[in-house]
């Protein structure tokens, strides 16, 4: 069993119509679709939104007993469901059952004229589903029957993001071996990379776990419960149990990017000028100048096969849950030592700064601080 990539992303949010706003106007993502229970999806309100081969659906539950509705009562707005696009979604399906998955949707056809989608759905970690999708005929049919698409013009310039490159994915103290597990048996998933991060006094282990083919990939991080109580754990509470902590969209042209959704109003953590002083000793000649780099605060690191390029974005959530992170590669097909502790002391730095503004409370479910 292999998997395509991801096919989409859904979004259980409280107003649909606010988060597709700030994907738009923020991260250059258009409306390409809806649906409600004039389409067949009862309960609900959708919007599709895309940008290159991302596509984001954004739903919110028209009454109390939805599970859109329960799931944002539960942990505020956030990724409901990891679409994966199969060859075969049946199969998968069935495999994937096999393997230790629950079953939720038996496949079924969705057909329209010449386009026909077979999904099914089974289960993944915490509150969060996989949907199994097969595709045949034209691309511009989302889901034929339940998502209406709009007639929208082709953009003016080039997309800024490419694709979905990874999500990662926080869970509680003793379920990372277990959920590597999982998905190697029920979606033969492989290990591909595994560190240790530290940040300051925190500790967190990391286990990436990807498709054969490198379709899907998902970054598995477990806090260390014999450290300092940091930003893991405070996912965690905030969220209310595991979930997406962030997805990266792969970008064509980083630097230009980050200048354009800067401009929109998306904020950025920062970097201090230290780490770019000693980027030429750690890593040698990197592909972008480095004062490009610097005066963004983007981060470089390199595998066995190239160099990435990374940013994280601040969060927009209420709760400072999800966020997003940018990344463009140059060959490589992992992720380097280096740039995960970076990341995410540059995180850190973005939630000191909210503690210290008193935006957000400081006390975590565990008591810390």
């Amino acid at each position: 069993m292999d998997f395509l990539g991801v096919d989409h992303v859904e979004f259980y949010v409280g107003d649909a119509r606010q988060a597709a706003f700030v994907l738009s106007s923020g991260f250059g993502f258009r409306l390409l679709g809806q649906g409600g229970p004039e389409t067949g999806l009862a309960g609900q309100r959708s919007l599709l939104l895309g940008q290159g081969d991302c596509r984001v659906l954004l739903t919110s539950g028209l009454a109390a007993d939805h599970p859109a509705s329960q799931y944002v009562a539960r942990h505020g707005d956030g990724v409901a469901v990891l679409a994966f696009g199969s060859r075969d979604a049946a199969a998968a399906f069935t495999t994937a059952v096999a393997g230790g998955a629950s079953a939720l949707e038996a496949p079924r056809t969705h057909t329209q004229e010449d386009t026909s989608v077979v999904t099914a759905t089974v289960s993944g970690f915490g509150d969060v589903l996989h949907r199994l999708v097969e595709r045949h005929g034209p691309e511009r049919e989302f889901l034929p029957g339940l998502i209406e698409m709009l007639d929208v013009a082709p953009p003016s310039s080039p997309d800024l993001l490419r694709s979905i490159d990874h999500a990662a994915v926080c869970v509680p103290d003793g379920q990372l071996a277990g959920t590597t597990d999982f998905y190697r048996k029920a979606f033969g998933f492989d290990v591909i990379f595994e560190e240790y991060i530290e940040v300051g006094g925190q500790g967190m282990f990391s286990q990436v776990v990807q498709s054969p083919g490198g379709g899907v990939t998902l970054t598995l991080i477990q806090p260390d419960p014999s450290r300092t109580p940091g930003q893991i754990d405070n996912f965690l509470a905030w969220h209310g149990g595991p979930g997406v902590q962030h997805l990266a969209l792969s970008s064509r042209d980083i630097v230009s990017t980050v200048d354009t959704m800067a401009e929109h109003g998306v904020g950025f953590a920062s970097t201090p000028d230290s780490y770019y002083d000693s980027l030429d000793g750690r890593l040698g000649p990197v592909d972008l100048p480095v004062d490009r780099l610097r005066g963004r605060g983007i981060l470089v690191d390199r595998d066995h096969w190239g160099q990435m390029y990374q940013i994280f974005a601040t969060s927009m959530h209420v709760r400072r849950t999800f966020f997003w992170e940018l990344i463009e590669r140059h060959g490589a097909r992992t992720f380097g030592t280096s740039n995960i502790p970076a990341l995410y002391e540059a995180k850190e730095r973005e939630l000191a700064t909210v503690r210290q503004s008193d935006q957000f409370p400081l006390t975590t479910e565990a008591g810390h601080r």
